[in-house]
């Protein structure tokens, strides 16, 4: 079953009032902290509204997020939110763990700038890919819009951070599931080569 707007609206907005893992912020916090990172970057609106949700799978899965197993949350999301919104959405969310483990690999030293709840993850996501793994990750449709928002993710942390409110990214939300209907009405109206 597919989640509304205002489902995903109150799941932020409830759920999402609980800690981050280990991090010294809320699953809401570091939510609007990733899509506030995202915006002033210059990303398309796909991609900061990924760094919205991108977590969202921590706040469906059945035991929510724990420290000591991996949830799975980088798919957890995506049949709920498919049908809502385009794979520039879906796609970076889906690749965003990988993208911490193709950065361990490839850019040395970064293991370490990664927050001790970061390593800690990382470790129950299956640790650095291999080189072999890592180009792979690489070569995949939306992978470097994934790893510019892991490398969001990793700044949206900080306790106290002032963030435009919930509704305001709710907006850009709303403004993209439109803009699919649009072409989805579009494409059904186009006409069939003969």
């Amino acid at each position: 079953m597919a989640l509304s707007l205002e489902d995903i609206t109150q799941l932020l907005a409830t759920r999402g009032v609980n800690q981050y893992g280990r991090e010294a912020v809320s699953q809401l916090e570091h939510a609007l902290q990733c899509a506030q990172w995202a915006e002033k970057s210059g990303e398309t609106p796909a991609t900061v509204v990924a760094a919205l949700l991108h977590d969202l799978g921590h706040l469906l899965a059945p035991g929510g997020d724990t420290a000591e197993q991996d949830d799975l949350h980088q798919y957890m999301a995506i049949p709920f939110l498919r049908g809502l919104l385009p794979d520039a959405v879906l796609e970076p969310i889906r690749l965003h763990v990988d993208a911490k483990r193709y950065l361990c690999t490839m850019e040395p030293g970064y293991w370490e700038t990664l927050s001790p709840a970061s390593q800690h993850s990382l470790v129950l996501q299956g640790g650095p890919f291999t080189p072999k793994e890592a180009m792979q990750f690489a070569a995949q449709p939306f992978a470097q819009e994934a790893i510019r928002l892991h490398r969001y993710d990793d700044h949206a942390k900080v306790p106290g951070l002032v963030t435009p409110p919930l509704g305001y990214y709710m907006a850009l939300v709303q403004r993209l599931v439109q803009a699919l209907a649009v072409v989805a009405v579009a494409a059904d109206l186009a006409p069939v080569a003969a």
